[in-house]
């Protein structure tokens, strides 16, 4: 009697772990995509590096009201918007525009920009650069000015 006990009760928990396995490959997978494109921002063709293209991800987060000083990017750099909100200046053609959350920015290559944090609140971004190996992909304007 207790032997059929044991077997009773295992088989129960085998139905029930596999039901609930079974649940799990049931339910649905939803994609949203959020952006589709060839293009960076300043309508570039996206271009990965030639040799030893290494990813990185980071979380960027900017304080209300700050600034990122002028800078460009000899790689592509991705960007998510978490929260908050984002401009970003051209500074070449003075044209700006703002990145809230939900967004998806694909940062121009070769060309000075700023970005700020438009709002009031915490800025956080997802950021993934796509560089050559060991190499940095933010290059500071006032560092080539300053012989840096």
């Amino acid at each position: 009697m207790i032997r059929y006990l044991e077997t009773l009760v295992a088989v129960g928990l085998l139905a029930s772990l596999t039901s609930s396995v079974y649940a799990q490959q049931q339910t649905a997978v939803t994609i949203k995509q959020l952006l589709d494109t060839t293009t960076t921002s300043a309508g570039q063709k996206i271009e990965l590096p030639k040799k030893d293209a290494e990813v990185v991800a980071s979380i960027f987060e900017l304080p209300p009201l700050a600034n990122l000083p002028e800078h460009e990017h000899p790689y592509p750099r991705y960007g998510y918007v978490l929260s908050g909100s984002l401009r970003v200046t051209d500074t070449e053609t003075g044209q700006s525009k703002t990145y809230r959350p939900g967004d998806f920015v694909v940062e121009s290559v070769g060309r000075w920009h700023t970005g700020a944090n438009a709002g009031e609140e915490p800025t956080k971004l997802l950021v993934i650069d796509i560089v050559e190996a060991k190499h940095s992909n933010t290059v500071l304007r006032n560092s080539l000015q300053s012989g840096r």
